[in-house]
Formats: C-alpha cells, structure tokens, sequence
C-alpha cells in the first residue's frame, strides 16, 4: 500500500508541479538521506557501552545461538546506561538497557533479545527508516502541494499524507507481531517472552517519556500517546496487552500440538 500511495504522491506533483515539484522533493529527499547517515554515524553508538562477553558470557552465548538459528549474523551487542528497561535494535546492532537487567532475569533478558533480533532478521532496521523518514518527505510534497496546486490538488494531498500515515502506523504494528513470532521460534523457552512482556509492560508511561535521539530514523521510542484511549490509532506499536495474547494463543497451540 505504501509504495501505491508514494507513486500517487509523485504523480500528483509532477501533473500539479511539473519538474520544479519533482525537483524540489529530490532536494528534499536528499536532505533527508543526509539526516539519516549523520545521525547514524555521529550518534548511533554514543553513550552505549560494548557487550563484554567475558562479563555477561550467557549473554553472548544466548545470542550467538540464536542467531544461528535464525540465520543471520550475530549482532553487536550494546549496553545502554539507563534506569529505564529498555530495548531497540538499529543496522545489525542491539541495544538493551542496564534497567532491563534490574526487572528481568537472564531467560526473560534473551527473550527481549530474541525480538530485537527478529526485527533485524526480517528487515525492519531497514524498514523502518525508510518508512519514517517516507513520513517527512511525504509532508514537505504535500505542502508544496497545497501550496502550488488547485482546488481538486488540495483535497486530495492531504488524503494521500493521512493514508500514507495510516499505512504507516498498521505495517509497523504487524512488523512488532512478526519480531515476536520470530523470537518464539528462535528461544528455547517461548514462556520466557511473556513473562518479560508482563514485567516490562508496568514500566510502559516511563518508556514512553523516553525519547533516545541517538536514532531517531528508527524510532526506538514508543510512539504511544498518553491522553485518552480513543487515540490509540496513532500509536505504531501494539499493546502489551495485544502482544501477550497473542504469545499465549502461541504458546497453548504449541502445547497442544507437542501432546
């Protein structure tokens, strides 16, 4: 859907814009790819701190297993120093925060690795950049649109931003519920991703008051609005709620099938 509503989106401006329009979002396109590699590349590792294997052996092991399973390379892995539990994923990296190691134990602990490590087994590091960063260009062309365009142009460029949006938010929630798939299938103990869930869930309004601005391409801060819950729609990750219901359903099916 995405891809239909971006093509839409280029058409419009070159009928409206011509080559001033096309033009100008390349410029635009271009500033924004630059964005993504400074920020990548001045801040993706400040201020985290190197696994050291030797120290969290288990850790290590656990991960290297897993991906091996899945496939993939193994990951570096970094340490965030923050209170808050914590866990984002960016390239082929994975971050967890030291806050996680208070509340959780070391099963629970690669269960959140094991999601993060779906996220870069399925593609999503390379996802998501594009899609977010997708938002913001695709703000800018529905200025210059509403700008330079007639009447009909006006109406339908903000129509083409909110369904973009609304693609957005519905393919990054179903990307959360394929990390999780992929986890369950990765981890020894699939029980071991629930029960982290259930524990995390209770430090959600603190998670959410964090923004981590070392990536902000990839939004590793929960996009969860804190007002009422009839807002719910705009948030790009499910619930804890809807996460553990579906682990559950998993996890009884799995049983039934291993009887």
């Amino acid at each position: 859907m995405i891809p239909l509503i971006v093509a839409l989106e280029v058409l419009l401006l070159y009928l409206s814009l011509g080559a001033v329009g096309i033009a100008a979002t390349l410029l635009a396109a271009l500033a924004l790819v630059t964005m993504y590699l400074m920020a990548n590349r001045g801040g993706a590792n400040s201020g985290l701190i190197p696994l050291d294997e030797s120290e969290m052996k288990w850790l290590h092991e656990g991960i290297v297993e897993m991906s091996k399973k899945a496939g993939t390379k193994v990951p570096a892995v970094y340490l965030q120093d923050d209170y808050i539990p914590n866990a984002y994923s960016f390239g082929g990296n994975i971050v967890l925060s030291l806050g996680l190691f208070e509340v959780l134990d070391e099963d629970e602990i690669l269960a959140v690795a094991a999601h993060e490590l779906g996220h870069i087994k399925n593609g999503d590091t390379k996802l998501f950049p594009m899609v977010t960063y997708g938002r913001y260009l695709m703000l800018i062309t529905t200025i210059l649109l509403m700008i330079g365009g007639n009447l009909a142009v006006r109406i339908i460029a903000p129509l083409l931003y909110i369904s973009y949006e609304a693609s957005r938010i519905s393919l990054m929630k179903k990307r959360e519920f394929m990390a999780d798939d992929t986890a369950l299938r990765l981890l020894p103990t699939p029980m071991s991703l629930k029960r982290a869930l259930e524990e995390m869930k209770y430090y959600e309004d603190l998670r959410a008051d964090v923004k981590i601005n070392a990536l902000p391409s990839i939004e590793p801060s929960i996009e969860r609005d804190q007002g009422p819950k009839w807002v719910s729609f705009v948030e790009t990750h499910p619930s804890y709620e809807e996460r553990i219901t579906r682990i559950t359903m998993y996890i009884t099916n799995l049983n039934k099938r291993l009887q």
